[in-house]
């Protein structure tokens, strides 16, 4: 199992709008970054993700699972690019900031901290425990 971060503007679509979706879950959808596209191309069923709110809140808010691996984005007729589809899990009891991220010397090198604007991103895990407990978990 591999683990990601996925992060979405709370206005565009946020974690109340995935939970939302239930078990059928959602497409992530719009991404036209070919290295955030080629992170979804690698991704499995079954698969881990937080999702991540950006813009004024910037904090880990909760856990998804990717539910189907990459196919091609409904949203576009340009087959460059791919999506998955995700589905809520749980909500972190304690969302986790991205300024409470930077001050962990372990996640220094956390893709979100070093490349913060990337849509879609890999997380290890070492970063997936250390923010799952971080958040509560």
């Amino acid at each position: 199992m591999a683990y990601w971060l996925f992060k979405s503007e709370p206005g565009v679509w946020g974690w109340t709008d995935q939970v939302a979706k239930g078990d059928v879950g959602e497409e992530w959808d719009g991404v036209r970054n070919y290295q955030a596209r080629n992170f979804m191309r690698d991704m499995e069923v079954g698969d881990l993700g937080f999702f991540y709110h950006s813009q004024s809140e910037k904090a880990v808010v909760g856990i998804v699972e990717v539910i189907a691996e990459a196919h091609p984005d409904s949203t576009t007729d340009d087959d460059r690019w791919d999506c998955v589809d995700i589905k809520a899990v749980k909500a972190l009891p304690t969302p986790v900031t991205l300024d409470q991220i930077k001050a962990r010397e372990e996640l220094a090198e956390m893709v979100l901290v070093k490349n913060s604007r990337l849509s879609v991103q890999p997380v290890t895990d070492a970063e997936w425990a250390l923010v799952c407990a971080m958040g509560g978990f």
